[in-house]
C-alpha cells in the first residue's frame, strides 16, 4: 500500500477536493472523530478554529492510501491501517476524518488528522514521517503478501518512468501517456554520449533540445510544450552537464518555438489534430459506457443504503419492545432479566451491523471487477494512441529536421514523395 503524506492548511480546500465529484465516480465519507459537525467543510472549520489559538499555519496532516491495484481491500484493512500510523506518527486520539475514493476501478482512502492538541493548544510534531510511513507502507506488503514495488524495497531501485501530478496534467494536455514520453527521452538519453549525437536522436523522435532561463536543459516538442529535461530523465542537472556542457549555444525556447512554428506546415497540423480526434471519438465512447455504469453503480448503493437503513430502523423498534416499561420493566432490573435482553440487544445490533458491512463490501467489489474489465480497455486504447502518437513524433521529427535548410517548393515534395516520412501529406 503505497502512503503519501503532507503537513498542510487550507482545510477548505482539501474538504472540498476530498468530496470532489468530478474526478472521482465514487466518493464516501466513511468517518468523521472528534467533531461536533456531522460534515467534512464543517469538520476542517473546527480545526482551524482551534488552530487559531496558536501559531501554527499547517494544522492538518493529510494522508493517502493506495493498495495494488489487482487488491480488494476491505474498509477494515484501511481502518486498521489509518489506526497503526496513527500510532506510529504520535496522533493518537486526534480528531480526525476517513474519505474513500474510487475510481478507474481502484479505491483508495484519505485520511485527514488534526495536529493541534486541544489540551495543550501546540501542535502536534512529526519527526521523520515520510520515513515511518515507508517503513509502514513496507509491513504492509509483507504482511497482506503483495508484490513490493521495486522502488520501495530499494529507493535507487525506484521506476524511472514515474511522473509527478505536475508532469502528468502537462502530458494531459497535450494526450501524451507521461510515462512514454519520459520512456522515449531516456532511450535518446541511452543512445547518446554526447550533445550533438543527443541532440539528433531527440530530433529524430519529434523534440528540440533548448536552453530555460531557470531550469537549464529543457526538451520542446512539436506543439512548443517545454519540459524539464533533467526531471524527465530523472537525473540530476550535475549530470546533464557533464555530458551535454554548459549549452550556452542552444537556441532559447522563444527561438526554438519559433522554429518549430516556421516548419510546421498546415497540412501537418492538420494530420496531427485528425489523429487525436480519431482517439477521442473510441475515447468518447468508452467514457459515455462508464458514465452509465458510474450511474447504475451509484443507484445501486442508494437502494442498498435506503434498505440497510430501513432494516436497522425495523430491528431496532423490535429490540426496543423486548425491554419492558413500568412495574414489570423494574421487576427485570430486579431479577437480572432487563440485563440479559440488552445484552441480547446489543449482540444482535452488533451482528446485523457486521452482516450490513459485508453486504456493501461485496457490491462495492462486484462493482470494482466490472468497472475494471472497462478501465482494461481504456488502458489498451491509451497505449494504443501512445504508440501510434509517438510514431507520429518521430514522423514529425524527420520532416521537420528534413525540411531544414529546404525552400517552402522542396519541403512540399518532401511531404508528396518521401516514402520515409510515412504522413503523405499535401499543403
Amino acid at each position: 500500500m503505497i502512503l503519501k503524506g503532507s503537513q498542510r492548511g487550507s482545510g477548505q480546500n482539501l474538504a472540498a477536493h476530498l468530496l470532489k465529484m468530478e474526478d472521482n465516480e465514487h466518493v464516501s465519507l466513511h468517518e468523521l472523530r472528534g467533531f461536533a459537525a456531522d460534515d467534512l467543510h464543517g469538520a476542517f472549520k473546527e480545526i482551524e478554529a482551534v488552530s487559531l489559538g496558536t501559531r501554527c499555519k499547517n494544522y492538518l496532516f493529510s494522508l493517502s492510501l493506495s493498495p495494488p491495484e489487482d487488491a480488494r481491500v476491505p474498509a477494515s484493512v484501511f481502518e486498521e491501517t489509518i489506526d497503526r500510523i496513527e500510532n506510529r506518527l504520535g496522533l493518537d486520539g486526534q480528531p480526525r476524518a476517513i474519505v474513500f475514493h474510487e475510481k478507474g476501478g481502484r479505491r483508495h482512502a484519505h485520511c485527514v488528522w488534526s495536529r493541534i492538541d486541544a489540551d495543550t493548544m501546540t501542535a502536534r510534531t512529526l519527526p521523520f514521517f515520510k520515513q515511518k510511513l515507508m517503513s509502514v507502507a513496507r509491513d504492509l506488503y509483507l504482511d497482506h503478501g503483495w508484490t513490493m514495488p521495486r522502488g520501495l524495497e530499494n529507493a535507487a531501485e525506484r521506476n524511472p518512468t514515474n511522473f509527478s501530478l505536475a508532469e502528468w496534467q502537462q502530458a494531459k494536455r497535450q494526450d501524451v501517456d507521461p510515462r512514454w514520453l519520459k520512456q522515449a527521452l531516456q532511450d535518446c538519453w541511452k543512445r547518446s554520449d554526447n550533445l550533438g549525437s543527443f541532440q539528433h536522436s531527440l530530433q529524430d523522435r519529434g523534440f528540440f533540445l533548448a536552453k530555460g532561463d531557470k531550469r537549464g536543459f529543457v526538451v520542446l516538442d512539436h506543439a512548443g510544450e517545454v519540459w524539464s529535461l533533467p526531471r524527465m530523465l530523472d537525473v540530476k542537472t550535475k549530470e546533464v552537464r557533464a555530458r551535454l556542457g554548459d549549452g550556452e549555444n542552444l537556441s532559447s525556447v522563444e527561438n526554438t518555438r519559433k522554429t518549430i512554428g516556421e516548419r510546421m506546415t498546415p497540412a501537418l497540423r492538420r494530420h496531427i489534430e485528425e489523429s487525436r480526434q480519431q482517439f477521442r471519438g473510441r475515447s468518447d465512447k468508452l467514457g459515455q459506457y462508464k458514465q452509465e455504469m458510474t450511474r447504475l453503480h451509484r443507484s445501486a448503493r442508494q437502494k442498498l443504503e435506503k434498505r440497510q437503513k430501513a432494516e436497522a430502523e425495523q430491528q431496532t423498534r423490535a429490540r426496543a419492545e423486548r425491554l419492558p416499561k413500568g412495574l414489570r420493566g423494574l421487576w427485570h432490573r430486579l431479577t437480572g432479566q432487563y440485563q440479559k435482553i440488552r445484552a441480547l440487544n446489543e449482540m444482535e445490533a452488533q451482528a446485523t451491523r457486521l452482516h450490513q458491512t459485508e453486504e456493501r463490501q461485496k457490491l462495492i467489489e462486484k462493482q470494482l471487477e466490472q468497472r475494471a474489465v472497462l478501465q482494461t480497455q481504456f488502458r489498451e486504447l491509451r497505449k494504443k494512441q501512445a504508440k501510434q502518437l509517438l510514431s507520429l513524433r518521430a514522423d514529425i521529427g524527420r520532416y521537420l529536421k528534413f525540411s531544414r535548410g529546404q525552400d517552402g517548393q522542396s519541403q512540399s515534395r518532401a511531404v508528396t514523395q518521401s516514402p520515409s516520412l510515412g504522413l503523405k501529406l499535401e499543403r
